[in-house]
């Protein structure tokens, strides 16, 4: 097995890995606030680090991927008192929506999904780990953390103190003792319908304990990687790192790996500047594969251009390989193109290189193509695999019954209408008639769901 290397934000180094505990990686990502359903944007990190999880499996290593969910948010208090709604129902609601969403990507789920709703207690106990210490204090109900308490604040991301900015509410500046420090705890407002009570007040906690404390629950501290997008880097985890450096006396995480942004034109999708595309209506347009190949297409930390264009170029590539599998032998070959297989995962064991793994794969298939058929698949099948893709290589002679052909013509041609709802409504009625429809070039294919 060749050498895994990663990049490492803190260091700004590629950094040999080599797991904390011998054949055990713990992974923690930080996930979506639930105020709305999620756009594709925030799709990447689920994507980047589920995908890196079977790596790291296939790798011989047993993997503890931690995503959790922001269910306690300043902006979930503005979304549900704008919409006159309740906020905790409003959480609920767009936690289901999330789960939906990226089931869809048929990457499976985390191995643990902790909403910080459920974890108030976790995180009151590491607050007054801080008081305890001198690293916060209480003011006026709010608990602020001192900044300044922590020599190393800065560090990941190499930013000067003076330059610094927390982007917190204004009507917390007069509390706090510097400009600098950031809520751990936020004391109860009028119009709040949502609130947990703590030794200094009732209240709700800030957003970057919330993770802390998560992923220390669930890892401890000092585990494998803590991931997430580059926008996050400051201050959310910045404040991550100083909250458990001084309150623990240790590091949270060996490894801060971050995904880049994905852009429309040159600007970062965001829901805050509105042009997002839900993952949803994306997947349905161009199909889960096409977009999970997307994903693939790019190094994980580089930025990446969405649009139609790239979108079809997978969708077209998906076709490429379903056409390919149904020239591979089924049975196994003694010719395998294994040198093109190894040198493959090789690219991935250098900083999950995806692109230049896809490069390898596509050179196998030209190769397999020269060879006129008699290439057996397993090598493909095991690439395809790790990339969340091995369903490209099932070729099913199944006819699907009249009735669900018909909703499958049906839905079709409300995709192309551009009704999504409707299309979502077909393909759920597809489901439950036990069939699964993939979206082939202009067409679809249809499969048993137990296929």
């Amino acid at each position: 097995m060749p050498e895994l290397r990663l990049y490492d934000t803190r260091t700004r180094e590629l950094r040999a890995f080599e797991p904390r505990d011998a054949g055990r990686v713990g992974i923690y990502a930080c996930g979506p606030t639930v105020y709305a359903r999620i756009h594709v944007g925030n799709a990447r990190p689920f994507v980047v680090f589920s995908l890196l999880k079977r790596f790291f499996e296939h790798s011989g290593l047993d993997v503890t991927l931690v995503i959790n969910v922001t269910d306690v948010n300043d902006k979930i208090y503005a979304t549900a008192a704008a919409a006159g709604v309740d906020s905790t129902a409003l959480a609920a609601e767009m936690t289901a929506a999330y789960r939906r969403d990226t089931d869809l990507l048929g990457l499976g789920r985390p191995d643990h999904e902790p909403l910080a709703s459920e974890s108030i207690a976790a995180i009151v106990a590491y607050i007054e780990a801080l008081l305890e210490s001198g690293h916060a204090y209480v003011a006026a109900g709010d608990v602020y953390f001192r900044v300044r308490s922590d020599g190393d604040y800065g560090v990941l991301s190499r930013r000067a103190l003076d330059q610094m900015d927390q982007g917190e509410e204004a009507e917390g500046a007069a509390l706090k003792e510097d400009r600098l420090d950031f809520a751990l705890w936020k004391a109860h407002k009028a119009g709040e319908d949502s609130s947990w009570d703590a030794p200094w007040g009732r209240g709700r906690p800030g957003w970057h304990i919330e993770c802390s404390a998560m992923a220390e629950g669930l890892l401890g501290t000092g585990f494998d990687i803590h991931g997430g997008g580059l926008d996050l880097l400051f201050p959310h985890h910045e404040n991550e790192a100083a909250q458990t450096r001084c309150a623990r006396g240790t590091e949270l995480a060996r490894f801060w790996v971050h995904n880049g942004m994905l852009e429309l034109g040159s600007e970062k999708m965001a829901k805050s500047v509105g042009n997002i595309a839900p993952l949803h209506e994306v997947i349905d347009r161009y199909g889960r594969d096409a977009v999970v190949l997307f994903f693939c297409g790019a190094h994980y930390r580089q930025p990446i251009d969405f649009g139609p264009n790239p979108l079809e170029q997978a969708r077209a590539n998906v076709a490429r390989l379903r056409e390919v599998a149904r020239r591979l032998l089924d049975e196994p070959s003694p010719v395998e193109l294994t040198p093109l297989r190894e040198r493959f995962f090789e690219r991935l064991a250098d900083d999950f290189n995806t692109p230049r793994a896809l490069a390898e794969m596509w050179e196998w298939v030209r190769e397999a193509n020269r060879r006129d058929g008699a290439v057996g698949g397993a090598d493909l099948r095991e690439m395809l695999g790790v990339l969340g893709l091995a369903n490209l290589l099932d070729v099913s002679s199944a006819t699907a019954p009249t009735a669900v052909l018909a909703l499958a013509r049906a839905r079709q041609a409300a995709r192309e209408a551009g009704d999504f709802e409707l299309a979502d409504k077909l393909r759920a009625q597809i489901e439950a008639a036990g069939w699964r429809i993939r979206d082939v070039g202009a067409g679809f294919e249809l499969l048993p769901a137990d296929g």
